[in-house]
């Protein structure tokens, strides 16, 4: 990706350190596939929808930020 900007890179950059995709998950909740990531042993907030369908992003349960329950299954 091509980022055209009047701020130097180390401004752009600034703050992207912290960041680890090994925090997120993903999942499969109803047949849509979502990105979460884990808030505690119960809970994960959404943080992408990953769905093809464009009508899962209209519908306000798959909403990024939200926080929804499940049990993460060992295998």
């Amino acid at each position: 990706m091509i980022h055209y900007s009047v701020l130097p890179i180390e401004a752009v950059l600034q703050g992207s350190e912290g960041l680890d995709n090994a925090d997120y998950m993903e999942i499969t909740m109803n047949g849509v596939p979502l990105q979460v990531r884990q808030v505690n042993a119960r809970q994960a907030s959404i943080v992408r929808l990953l769905s093809c369908n464009p009508q899962d992003y209209l519908n306000p349960q798959y909403a990024p930020g939200r926080l929804i329950e499940f049990t993460p299954i060992t295998i």
